[in-house]
C-alpha cells in the first residue's frame, strides 16, 4: 500500500466533521492513507478547482466530496479531475437533505458523480466505496474487504440466532 495519501475528503463546512469522521475510521481501519480539507464550491472555488486538477498527479485515486445544501462540491470537482468521485450529502435546514442529494444525484451527462447515503451511514458508505474501487487495483485491500464483508454477514447471522434463540424461550 501507498505511503502517500491516496483519498481526499473534502468537506464543505467543518460542521460535516462529526460525519466525515466515520470515513476516517474505516479507511483507517483499512490502512488506507487520506487527506482531508475543508473547501467550499461557494465559498472557495478556486482552491477547489485547483486541488481537483492536480489531484491525480499528487497522487490520489479517489475524491470523498461532502457538503449540504445546494451541494455543489461533487460536482465542481468531478468537472476538474477523471478520479472518481463520491459525493457525500449532508442533511441540512430547511429541508433536511432532500436539496444535497438532489444537488449529488443531478450530475448532467459526461460529469458523473457516485452518491451514497446521508448522515453516519453515509460517512461509512463513502469510505466502504472508495475502498471498494481501490479493491479493484490492490489485492491486499481486496481481501480486507471480503474480510470485512465476512465478518459483517457473521454478526447479522449471529444476531439471528439469538433472536431464534429468544423467541423460542419466551414465545
Amino acid at each position: 500500500m501507498s505511503q502517500k495519501p491516496v483519498v481526499a475528503i473534502l468537506m464543505g463546512s467543518q460542521s460535516d466533521l462529526p460525519v466525515v469522521e466515520n470515513s476516517f475510521k474505516i479507511l483507517k481501519d483499512f490502512g488506507i492513507k487520506f487527506e482531508a480539507h475543508v473547501m467550499s464550491a461557494h465559498r472557495t472555488p478556486a482552491d477547489a478547482c485547483k486541488f481537483a486538477e492536480n489531484a491525480e498527479n499528487n497522487g490520489f485515486k479517489v475524491i470523498i466530496c461532502v457538503a449540504g445544501m445546494a451541494a455543489h462540491l461533487g460536482g465542481v470537482v468531478a468537472a476538474h479531475t477523471i478520479l472518481p468521485v463520491i459525493g457525500l450529502p449532508m442533511a441540512s435546514e430547511p429541508f433536511g437533505g432532500m436539496d444535497a442529494l438532489l444537488a449529488t444525484v443531478q450530475m448532467p451527462p459526461g460529469i458523473p458523480v457516485a452518491a451514497v447515503t446521508s448522515g453516519k451511514a453515509g460517512g461509512k458508505n463513502a469510505a466502504l466505496y472508495a475502498v471498494a474501487i481501490l479493491a479493484l487495483g490492490d489485492a491486499e485491500i481486496a481481501q480486507k474487504l471480503k474480510q470485512f464483508r465476512f465478518d459483517q454477514t457473521a454478526k447479522v447471522k449471529s444476531a439471528d440466532a439469538e433472536l431464534q434463540a429468544y423467541l423460542k424461550e419466551n414465545f
